[in-house]
């Protein structure tokens, strides 16, 4: 068994979730200690304007106009966070064998072969003095993969292992609700099937942010003094994107606020949760098999609504929906934990990526180790 730390900074720009486990980048698991550093909001906001230069990228090594700053801020913030956790959270664990860092997406373009991910490897081993493994999406897109989601590897073991009375209720669906959300299909045999089914947090964060001036709806508060635009909800629905099975990726910038104008601030939360829960929904059409249960993790499971509506949608087929930790695990710390195991999984040279998940031409290995 390995022990490793997962660094994830997700599409939300919140800050860096750390999580700890021991894993033989198989189905062994077992998950350790969790830690949240967030961004201020000065930083946050530096974050979010960097996706403007970002647009202007072609090569994946080009940091236009300050990003290479903001690269190696973001990178010297990960080995704070890191020597943080590793003195305080994760003391009793030890000493790790190994990092996965994923890095701040700025740019994804799947359809370029394209994907940039703020943050150096190599400097931040220097920091850390402990192996790194990070741009574990490029090789997946060199082989004709989106370069997302990555995180269905992880999902698949986690799935084999869920307590009772959900053990044998597959197929099994995890959803990821970020800035984006994604979606793995787990069946009892097999690979699993994953790919982005649209905006998460991002819109609500965007418009709360616009018309509120907050950075996000703390627990829907706003959104339960509205209602839901059914105009609005299916004009996002009715968008190409909804209409292609997977696999398919997208960047943060996808999708905007454009078709959510003239709404109130209230009815304007609830209606873009609404899209959340939905595209969720009308993702399950392009399954193979119909889910038995979905499992929500990410912080859009602490948005009320976005919850109520998957399981009143889940309902009129038979399906179960319950958060990560009504099946004992952590929905906060889900997708550091999987850059974790996937750095595991890297560095014994097993895939990270299958075709079912990405559209790559084969299972791949990927990412780049970097030693202190």
């Amino acid at each position: 068994m390995t022990c490793a730390i997962g660094l994830m900074s997700g599409t939300s720009m919140d800050g860096i979730d750390l999580a700890m486990l021991r894993t033989d980048g198989e189905s062994s698991v077992e998950r350790g200690p969790a830690f949240f550093v967030p961004y201020e909001a000065e930083f946050r906001r530096r974050l979010e304007a960097g996706l403007e230069p970002a647009k202007r990228i072609e090569r994946r090594e080009e940091r236009p106009d300050g990003l290479a700053t903001l690269e190696r801020e973001i990178t010297l913030r990960h080995a704070e966070a890191v020597k943080t956790f590793l003195h305080g959270a994760a003391r009793e664990w030890g000493r790790p064998d190994v990092i996965g860092f994923h890095g701040q997406t700025v740019l994804h373009r799947p359809h370029l072969g394209l994907t940039v991910q703020l943050g150096d490897g190599p400097l931040l081993a220097k920091r850390t003095g402990l192996p790194v493994v990070y741009d574990m999406r490029a090789n997946d897109m060199a082989h004709g993969g989106q370069g997302a989601p990555l995180v269905p590897a992880y999902h698949a073991a986690l799935a084999r292992g869920l307590p009772q009375p959900h053990a044998r209720q597959f197929p099994v669906v995890f959803v990821n609700i970020g800035g984006i959300s994604n979606i793995t299909w787990v069946p009892e045999q097999g690979d699993p099937v994953a790919f982005d089914t649209g905006p998460g947090n991002a819109l609500i964060d965007q418009w709360v942010a616009r018309e509120a001036g907050i950075p996000f709806d703390a627990g829907g508060a706003i959104a339960s003094e509205g209602g839901v635009v059914a105009e609005v909800v299916a004009r996002y629905l009715n968008k190409p994107f909804f209409g292609r099975s997977g696999p398919k990726s997208l960047d943060r910038n996808d999708f905007t606020l454009a078709d959510a104008e003239g709404m109130g601030l209230s009815d304007g939360a609830r209606t873009l949760a609404a899209v959340s829960a939905e595209v969720i929904l009308e993702s399950a059409r392009h399954l193979p098999l119909p889910p038995r249960l979905w499992i929500v993790c990410g912080g859009g499971r602490k948005n009320p609504h976005i919850v109520a509506d998957l399981r009143e949608g889940a309902q009129k087929t038979g399906a179960d929906v319950v958060l990560a930790e009504d099946v004992g695990m952590d929905g906060d710390a889900t997708e550091a934990e999987a850059w974790a195991y996937l750095a595991v999984r890297s560095v014994a040279g097993r895939p990270l990526t299958f075709p079912t998940t990405t559209g790559c031409r084969k299972a791949v290995t990927g990412g780049v180790l970097a030693k202190p």
